[in-house]
């Protein structure tokens, strides 16, 4: 990669980023189909249209339920504060205890872990930016998962023989609980890290990476715009 594509690379990961930010955190009117799982709406407005499909294109491959994991995903990232975890390493996997004492929050954790282990025993790959999810999924038939719903959360234990899988199951755990401890913070870096790579590896979508890159050009040039003609800029919402 030459020095002038890296550049445009980084310029169009920071203004993905800003969009992302944006996305999370402006306030947005309560309407139907606005709400959260569980009936309630969590802090942190919904994806507008241009945002939501420039997080899509990033996804190494999408289905019909890509959209509403994205948004899933986006409303822990928005209350990750109200989320507490524990990691265990074991011998041959991992055991995590994600929960909340918020009952809206609590939903989102069950659906998000839900979906999540239909998708590994279905293959559906549902990828931003790890690096581990791949190894994850192509390797699936080498794990021994047990998925238990608490009151609050979810008990998540995930086994396997092979060690490379061992391996790939407790950085991915490391990968989730920065996003729990940092939320956005963390999404962010994940994001750009990808984007200066040009795909994360193994991604067959180069066309939705440029199609991102396009729109988070696009958006980031359109909201400095706006905050130059006094449109005003991101506001924080919890």
């Amino acid at each position: 990669m030459n020095r002038f594509l890296s550049i445009s690379v980084a310029l169009a990961a920071t203004a993905l980023v800003g969009a992302t930010v944006a996305a999370t955190y402006e306030p947005t009117a309560q309407g139907p189909g606005q709400h959260g799982a569980g009936g309630g709406h969590m802090g942190g407005g919904h994806m507008g249209g241009e945002h939501s499909a420039a997080h899509a294109a990033m996804l190494t491959s999408r289905d019909e339920g890509s959209a509403a994991d994205l948004d899933g995903v986006h409303q822990l990232l928005a209350n990750h504060d109200k989320i507490r975890r524990t990691v265990t390493r074991l011998p041959d996997g991992i055991r995590t205890v994600t929960e909340s004492d918020d009952p809206a929050v609590a939903a989102q954790i069950k659906a998000h872990v839900a979906s999540m282990s239909q998708r590994l025993k279905d293959g559906r790959e549902f990828n931003i930016f790890s690096k581990t999810l791949p190894v994850l999924f192509q390797k699936r038939d080498q794990i021994a998962s047990n998925v238990e719903m608490t009151e609050k959360g979810a008990v998540v234990t995930r086994t396997s023989r092979s060690p490379d899988v061992v391996a790939a199951l407790q950085a991915h755990a490391g990968e989730v609980t920065e996003l729990v401890n940092e939320g956005m913070v963390a999404m962010r870096r994940g994001m750009m890290s990808r984007m200066a790579m040009g795909q994360s590896d193994g991604a067959p979508h180069t066309g939705g990476m440029e199609m991102a890159m396009g729109m988070a050009m696009g958006m980031g040039m359109g909201m400095g715009m706006g905050r130059g003609m006094g449109m005003g800029g991101m506001h924080g919402h919890r």
